[in-house]
């Protein structure tokens, strides 16, 4: 789709083990992205958020740092092999699929972008991501996500955080994908209005309960994540329905 999609894929091979190696493929995408590609701007807000989950931990600002790290590892790995795999031609989610297929759409603004795959990722890819950081957690390996832990309360303490950098984003990103002010869209402020950070996330770590219970049983998962990946999907698609001209 863009002349540079081998370089971005070079840039995937070597998955993060950390919130600094996760930060530093961030930056490896941007630089290569140009400003008409739609994958820059949700990589840009992505890095934003990064940077403020990398300060929280830095500074102790979470009971379990370790968790919260890690998290950051697996929900960003999550991100990077969708994209891996729509740049190699590999099976990849559906809610993500929608976004990649229509990154040079220039008609597209850049906060449709960016917020189409915040939904991909924190919808669809978050639950999973909860799971997989339990797992290798030993502190919480045994029991899971659940409500009321150390671990929830900091997951949610970083809910206040994402949603004003969403709020600023919604500022910074509403031009059009090549930097053309667009006229007023109630159609899409109202869209993006009504999508919360917070709410998303509080649905992802109930899923991620779900998904935990149904280890052992992966005819019922399977089902289960089709179902999120379609229904995240058409959230998506709602998001990138072109403006009028």
């Amino acid at each position: 789709m863009f002349p540079y999609d081998q370089q971005l894929l070079a840039s995937l091979q070597t998955p993060p083990a950390s919130i600094a190696g996760v930060l530093s493929t961030m930056q490896a995408i941007d630089s290569i992205s140009i400003d008409g590609d739609g994958l820059k701007w949700f990589n840009w807000l992505y890095f934003q958020v990064t940077q403020a989950v990398e300060a929280r931990a830095v500074t102790g600002g979470f009971t379990d740092t370790a968790f919260l790290a890690e998290l950051d590892v697996q929900f960003a790995t999550l991100y990077f092999t969708a994209l891996r795999n729509s740049l190699s031609g590999q099976p990849l989610p559906d809610c993500w699929r929608t976004l990649f297929t229509q990154r040079s759409q220039t008609e597209l603004t850049r906060l449709q972008f960016a917020m189409s795959g915040i939904n991909a990722h924190i919808n669809h890819d978050l639950p999973i991501a909860i799971v997989s950081t339990c797992k290798v957690t030993s502190q919480i390996a045994s029991y899971g996500p659940q409500h009321g832990t150390v671990q929830y309360t900091g997951y949610t303490s970083l809910n206040s955080t994402l949603d004003s950098l969403i709020q600023q984003a919604k500022q910074t990103l509403n031009v059009r994908l090549l930097g053309d002010a667009i006229p007023a869209a109630s159609v899409l402020e109202n869209t993006i209005a009504a999508w919360s950070v917070s709410v998303a996330r509080e649905a992802a770590w109930n899923n991620s309960e779900l998904l935990w219970h149904l280890q052992g049983e992966p005819g019922l998962t399977s089902a289960f994540l089709d179902s999120l990946d379609g229904l995240t999907s058409l959230v998506s698609k709602s998001l990138l329905v072109p403006l009028p001209i």
